[in-house]
């Protein structure tokens, strides 16, 4: 994995890991899409995530889809950068 992905994904981790109590109670359950630290958007499936970010990211950084749920948990493919 590119040293940019790596570092997308542990920035995307930790700015999940800070919002994630102020974000339970409106969007548990939904998937958040995330590039440079920031939500960009939630979604109702992974997939809906994964082909907006798709489009909207299609360089080398990528970017990353976290599950709101009270711990974070590793999606396999879908929890680390994509590119």
């Amino acid at each position: 994995m590119p040293q940019a992905n790596q570092e997308q994904i542990e920035k995307n981790f930790r700015a999940f890991q800070d919002i994630l109590p102020s974000i339970m109670e409106t969007q548990r359950g939904k998937f958040a899409l995330m590039r440079d630290g920031e939500i960009v958007d939630y979604f109702d499936t992974v997939r809906d995530a994964y082909i907006v970010g798709q489009k909207l990211y299609p360089d080398e950084e990528g970017f990353s889809i976290q599950e709101v749920i009270e711990t974070p948990i590793d999606l396999g493919f879908f929890s680390h950068a994509v590119s």
